[in-house]
């Protein structure tokens, strides 16, 4: 009862601030003679919270050239286009149109275009990555493709050392955590994204990927190494496309594939210390255990200055 009135409340406290909000960026402007995004770029501290307010001021714009650029700026970064092409677009569109709408002289507000051309290029290199994301998680993985074959086998590799694969399809990928005797098909839910991030992990932090892969042998509180990987694409993937994960991100210097492997790491590493922690009794208990991670990193997620970074110390259980 108490969860629908709340719904109720804010429902009308948005209907409020729709039908208000003109009225108040008038007055504002008036009182200030500045507009609604040099109000943002002037008044919020640089990082996650400037970038979402100047994001929701460009959405909710009426102007009709405001409405245009967003248009076909999200269509863009959803386009096969060159970095360097895409980041000249993001800043002459966003930041041209905004000074000509708004009738801004950069001369006077000097420090405005670079201020806002920043939040403008987080905005959509944000977007940009949502894309690459999925684009790699539609990849589904292909046996006869020679590319997709080596990076299986290399995660082994980085996994295993000098213990050979016998076989391509073998009961050894068990000892990585894979379900049966070909990993392909564990990969059908996430694509070449959950093989990515994988790699990337044991790659980039093999000891502590070898590390936590030997937690995973335990007798009792082990887990299925690979597969937990696979899970956490998923959370990672769903934390970034549904935007509950915006702040981490424009907390960031660069938005590029490398940040979201980074992000996945981040997740695999406290997850495994988070289950060392909750001592469980079985792989029965994965279920609430994930469910409660979840939950504790949607919440470490909603606080502005949020900007996760591995913390390489690792617990024997």
């Amino acid at each position: 009862m108490l969860s629908t009135d709340y719904r109720m409340i804010h429902k009308v406290f948005n209907v409020f601030y729709f039908l208000a909000r003109p009225l108040v960026k008038w007055f504002l402007h008036r009182f200030t003679n500045l507009c609604e995004l040099q109000r943002i770029c002037y008044g919020c501290p640089p990082g996650a919270l400037r970038t979402r307010k100047v994001q929701n001021s460009l959405e909710l714009s009426r102007r009709p050239r405001v409405k245009h650029m967003v248009i076909i700026l999200n269509q863009l970064v959803c386009q096969e286009v060159e970095d360097f092409f895409l980041q000249e677009e993001i800043q002459t569109r966003a930041v041209g149109t905004i000074l000509q709408v708004k009738k801004i002289n950069s001369k006077v507000h000097v420090d405005f275009p670079r201020t806002f051309g920043a939040c403008a290029e987080k905005i959509w290199r944000y977007k940009r990555l949502c894309w690459l994301v999925e684009q790699r998680r539609s990849t589904q993985y292909d046996c006869n493709d020679a590319g997709h074959e080596a990076k299986l086998i290399s995660l082994w590799k980085l996994l295993m050392g000098e213990d050979k694969l016998k076989n391509r399809v073998s009961e050894q990928w068990q000892d990585i955590g894979f379900q049966g005797d070909d990993p392909k098909t564990d990969f059908r839910g996430m694509g070449m994204l959950g093989l990515d991030n994988l790699v990337f992990f044991s790659r980039e932090y093999n000891g502590t990927a070898r590390h936590l892969l030997s937690h995973s042998h335990h007798p009792t509180r082990g887990y299925f190494f690979a597969i937990v990987g696979i899970n956490l694409t998923s959370m990672a993937y769903h934390l970034l496309t549904s935007g509950a994960a915006r702040n981490h991100f424009y907390n960031q210097p660069r938005l590029t594939m490398d940040a979201f492997h980074q992000f996945y790491c981040y997740l695999f590493f406290e997850f495994d210390r988070y289950w060392v922690e909750c001592k469980p009794k079985s792989i029965m208990d994965f279920s609430w255990i994930q469910k409660k991670f979840d939950e504790n990193i949607r919440k470490l997620l909603s606080n502005n200055s949020c900007c996760f970074k591995m913390n390489l110390a690792v617990e024997s259980i």
